[in-house]
């Protein structure tokens, strides 16, 4: 169940880089049908007016999808036969190949528009819910020993509402993101239209801004999380949030300076996903097994959640 669960954080964020790469490259109608790759077969062809080189980086990433359905219906099989039953476990299981299929059916919907932006972006964004669900699959599968699903929370109210706030922000930030490069050169294909209603500097800016308010919010983060003297658990998935949110925002600088180059805009959209499970890792920590939280901390914070997320 663990090795799945953590296969499946890897998968889902994996599956949003891969997708980038069909983007820099210009690959996004590769594979002009869908599902077949071609009218009448499933994989690439030769063909005058497709180089083989896009039919198989657009075909590659199809079949990641693939491999991402099965992992994720094994970790809905393997929560089936966890005793005793854990039913936020089995929940958090189905979400997952529910997921792939629901992007599966974006991705067709992007092919049979041309890359139209207003689904390229969404077909990203649905990245995000599900590696936020797959990282508390793998909290729940490493809970297992603890005997119970019921989880205690381990920090004050305000910690949990400042961190889902963070949440909040940062989702608004990754859109806005999707939104710059709808307007940028990287649209998967070169005859694909791009979004004009907004310049890219605008929409640039708009993102630095929202990054910035999100870094606001780590600060405040940090500082409340040393007045409670939260869990060191708490604590240390905090410092990597604000590594890798660092991190994703030096690459977001120097990508747009040096003219959002390919490799940098697939390396930005793996900043994202890794800031995306760094948040929900750090939600993960704000919560244990119920009977397990350490006696140091804040006893008058602590309250049972049965069903919680």
């Amino acid at each position: 169940m663990r090795g799945l669960a953590v296969a499946a954080v890897v998968g889902q964020g994996g599956i949003a880089v891969t997708g980038a790469a069909v983007r820099v490259t210009g690959s996004g109608l590769g594979c002009p049908t869908w599902p077949q790759c071609f009218p009448g077969s499933m994989v690439p062809v030769a063909h005058a007016e497709v180089a083989a080189l896009h039919q198989w980086i657009e075909f590659g990433n199809r079949l990641l999808g693939i491999a991402l359905v099965l992992v994720t219906g094994a970790c809905v099989i393997a929560a089936l036969f966890v005793r005793p039953r854990r039913r936020r476990l089995l929940l958090l299981a189905c979400t997952m190949p529910l997921g792939v299929v629901a992007q599966a059916v974006i991705g067709g919907v992007t092919v049979l528009t041309g890359l139209a932006w207003y689904t390229v972006a969404p077909h990203f964004i649905v990245s995000v819910p599900l590696v936020w669900l797959a990282v508390l699959l793998a909290r729940d599968a490493w809970a297992l020993e603890s005997g119970t699903e019921a989880r205690e929370v381990v920090v004050p109210r305000a910690v949990r509402g400042l961190t889902a706030v963070g949440a909040a922000v940062l989702t608004v930030l990754i859109v806005v993101g999707t939104l710059v490069t709808a307007a940028g050169p990287h649209a998967g294909d070169p005859t694909t239209p791009r979004l004009t209603a907004f310049s890219v500097p605008d929409l640039a800016m708009a993102h630095a801004h929202l990054l910035f308010a999100f870094l606001g919010l780590l600060v405040g983060l940090g500082f409340l999380l040393h007045a409670v003297s939260a869990p060191r658990a708490v604590v240390r998935r905090f410092r990597v949030l604000v590594l890798v949110t660092l991190a994703q925002g030096l690459l977001g600088g120097a990508q747009y300076a040096l003219g959002v180059p390919e490799v940098l805009v697939a390396l930005h959209v793996l900043g994202a996903m890794l800031v995306t499970a760094a948040i929900a890792w750090l939600w993960a920590a704000t919560t244990d097994p119920a009977g397990t939280a350490p006696s140091s901390g804040t006893p008058q914070a602590r309250t049972l959640e049965a069903t919680s997320l």
